[in-house]
């Protein structure tokens, strides 16, 4: 027999939890499916190890919107985020460059004295278009008819008050490769490792592809604590975030139902009309709302003759796979930097192993011929440091993120038979800094891009639901005329990262879509 409600979110993420608490709040009765055994998708907690627990894949807070963590009261139902001490350390060879904190110009003056004295514009420039991201976060892009063409005007008119060189500025983001966005402000390789890290985080390219350049964007325009930037760390790890949303989703009347894997979307005469699970129930509603991305959602759960021929087409050629390696590792002591000996702030800061842009190419084109990086690029966090929640008194875990790892390997191998020649290649990319790293972890936690699309439905492992370039971004993401969350399958929206503004734990898809479904039923009442 058929279950009967309002909406039905396929997944459990933190983008469903966001959708369904909006649509809860303002009346409607609200399920949750979502494939795992626990709540909160890629933004979660686990024990890994014994006495061991960590962020299993979103690792890192900056981009969740202010908006709707008021609007969900997460402080109130146990948030706590608190700033990294420093935002980046890059060791190198025989030296290392700090980031943030204050000691980023005396930082980098000491490899270039004319990329210190440029810094304050680069960063002035970078913020007044993040700014511009902001704005637009919480905005439904423009979608087809009358009101997409109101919404463009509405959202665009504001670039008009930006300068004509700030115009140029990020028309030049948005085309240009990082290298050379980057070249044009500075001279030193390190500080434009530091920077142009940001443009390969969850992007299958190098920082000489175009359009690379706008990923240094997406990565700024968040804030934590109210200051714009800046990166820190939920108490007891991203699922503290999640965890937070289910409690506020409960308290609005949102039932969530674990282990309830989505087999397909049932559709009638053009309509959404529910769902059947895996293990063949079927769950009744007019209105779907789904996190899972794109190629997921329109290759997998939806059958392609209930979509429109040039969507159907538009969807072949939705461009995934990010190329992401990710591992969790416990320590029984902190990694001894060689160029930086002993405890400091460097420990508690995003640790970047990828000394310069054109190391993070080679990188690339190594991915490319063989499937991973033999020098591959590794961002390790140490969130113990910060948060003594998450492993026994004197020891420590350790994030690693690690870029350039093909989401399909060539010659028909498997992600299953190089996972572990993979990961020991990644520890032994750190032990290179540390000499003491390897010695020091008690257990370990692998995930290649095909365990990460296993576990999560993150198609290719790519973190975002679908690359971040201009052909799929705003008015066009996941493809042009459907930015609005509105899918062409009536009653169908997308509220994941798939949607604008895209990947990262935002929960601006979440809270736009949510938006866009109340609003056509209040017209739909008025017979509109």
């Amino acid at each position: 027999m058929a279950m009967q409600h309002d909406a039905i979110i396929i997944g459990g993420g933190h983008n469903g939890l966001v959708t369904a608490f909006y649509l809860a709040r303002a009346g409607l009765k609200v399920h949750i499916c979502e494939a795992r055994d626990i709540v909160g998708g890629a933004c979660v907690t686990e024990e890994f190890a014994p006495g061991f627990r960590n962020s299993t894949a979103s690792y890192t807070v900056s981009l969740l919107q202010e908006q709707v963590a008021a609007d969900m009261k997460l402080a109130d139902h146990g948030l706590r985020i608190v700033l990294r001490p420093l935002g980046n350390f890059l060791p190198l060879d025989n030296d290392y460059l700090k980031v943030g904190a204050g000691q980023t110009q005396a930082e980098v003056a000491r490899f270039s004295a004319k990329d210190a004295a440029a810094l304050p514009a680069y960063e002035a420039r970078l913020e007044v278009l993040a700014d511009q991201m902001r704005r637009l976060a919480l905005k439904t892009p423009p979608g087809r008819g009358l009101g997409g063409l109101a919404a463009l005007a509405l959202q665009g008119w504001p670039l008009t008050g930006l300068s004509t060189d700030e115009q140029r500025e990020l028309l030049a983001l948005f085309t240009r490769s990082a290298r050379e966005y980057l070249d044009g402000w500075f001279e030193s390789d390190p500080i434009k490792a530091v920077f142009g890290f940001d443009s390969i985080v969850g992007h299958f390219a190098s920082p000489d592809t175009p359009g690379s350049a706008y990923v240094l964007l997406h990565h700024v325009f968040g804030e934590v604590n109210g200051v714009k930037g800046a990166w820190g760390h939920a108490i007891g790890g991203m699922g503290a975030i999640t965890q937070a949303m289910a409690k506020a989703c409960a308290g609005a009347g949102v039932s969530i139902g674990l282990e309830e894997r989505v087999a397909s979307l049932n559709v009638v005469a053009g309509k959404a009309r529910g769902v059947t699970l895996a293990d063949g129930r079927v769950l009744d509603a007019p209105i779907i709302a789904s996190t899972a991305g794109p190629a997921l959602l329109f290759r997998q759960l939806v059958d392609r003759a209930d979509l429109p021929a040039d969507f159907a087409r538009a969807m072949d050629g939705y461009a995934i796979g990010s190329g992401t390696f990710r591992m969790n590792v416990a320590l029984s002591e902190l990694p001894d930097f060689s160029v930086l000996p002993g405890s400091g702030d460097h420990h508690g800061a995003g640790i970047i192993m990828a000394p310069s842009l054109d190391y993070m190419d080679r990188a690339y084109a190594d991915a490319r011929a063989h499937g991973w990086s033999r020098q591959p690029i590794v961002e390790m966090l140490i969130p113990s440091t910060l948060d003594d929640t998450l492993a026994p008194p004197g020891q420590h875990v350790a994030s690693l993120f690690c870029q350039q790892f093909a989401p399909t390997l060539p010659g028909g191998k498997s992600w299953d038979d190089a996972r572990e020649t993979v990961a020991d290649l990644i520890i032994d990319t750190v032990t290179a800094h540390a000499p003491n790293f390897k010695a020091s972890i008690i257990a370990r936690q692998v995930h290649s891009p095909l365990d990460l699309e296993r576990k999560f439905g993150l198609i290719g492992g790519d973190i975002f639901h679908g690359r971040m370039s201009l052909d799929q971004l705003w008015a066009a993401r996941p493809v042009l005329g459907h930015g609005d969350h509105r899918m062409p399958i009536k009653g169908l929206y997308l509220c994941g990262s798939g949607a604008h503004p895209g990947g990262g734990v935002t929960g601006a898809p979440g809270h736009n879509a949510a938006r866009a479904i109340l609003s056509d039923r209040r017209f739909a009442r008025l017979g509109l």
